[in-house]
């Protein structure tokens, strides 16, 4: 006879199979189909999920985000940009880490924004959608890898909004951006959180996938 934690462990285990497969990456050709859907519009804002901060550089994954957050903007597809992502696993504010690279790859510090609350990628579009509302902006995009994004998909049309566009990062675009792709110094200790205590201290494993889930939301937040 199965043990009840032994259920317990296989339902996990399936249900874990279960979201791999279904946040598997967007294809090239999706990401160019979604890109050219929305290349003629403008949206008053895009959002940028944070990634972690880490021995004191940005990864090839932040990079990439800042820099096709800067293309979008320079096409005109974007006017501002808001960058979201608390600190989570590093004592470094996410959002405000990317804001200021944003800033020192020549997007003007007028038009970009951060979002410091989110610990999850769920709660990067939630909170973020939240704050960019109460700020009064009205046409709102996810903008980040395609992994992400169809990984976020589905709960951004059930729990935010479905009118939040899609513009997941074309691979082919970034590579020829490349020999462009700097690395800015910054000044890192702007975003550092002298309160920071990992996540993985703070909240259990069953905690912590909760969050990833999107079911720890404090819907109070950013409230109008």
């Amino acid at each position: 006879m199965v043990s009840k934690a032994l259920k317990l462990i296989l339902t996990i285990v399936v249900f874990m199979g279960a979201a791999y497969v279904q946040s598997c990456s967007f294809s090239e050709k999706t990401t160019k189909r979604l890109f050219k859907e929305s290349a003629g519009e403008t949206f008053d804002l895009i959002i940028v999920p944070g990634v972690p901060f880490e021995n004191g550089q940005w990864s090839r994954t932040m990079k990439a985000r800042v820099y096709w957050s800067k293309f979008l903007y320079e096409k005109g597809i974007a006017r501002n940009v808001m960058y979201s992502g608390s600190s989570v696993y590093s004592p470094y504010f996410e959002g405000q880490i990317m804001a200021l690279y944003a800033e020192a790859i020549g997007i003007p510090r007028k038009h970009v924004f951060s979002e410091i609350k989110a610990e999850h990628s769920t709660e990067n579009i939630y909170y973020s959608y939240r704050k960019a509302k109460r700020l009064g902006f009205k046409k709102i995009a996810l903008a980040s890898d395609p992994f992400q994004t169809k990984l976020l998909r589905r709960f951004t049309r059930k729990r935010v909004s479905p009118d939040v566009r899609l513009l997941p990062f074309i691979i082919d675009t970034l590579k020829m951006l490349e020999p462009e792709m700097s690395d800015p110094v910054i000044d890192h200790q702007l975003a550092f959180n002298k309160e920071f205590i990992s996540i993985k201290k703070r909240e259990n494993f069953w905690k912590r996938w909760r969050g990833t889930r999107g079911l720890n939301l404090d819907t109070s937040a950013y409230a109008p």
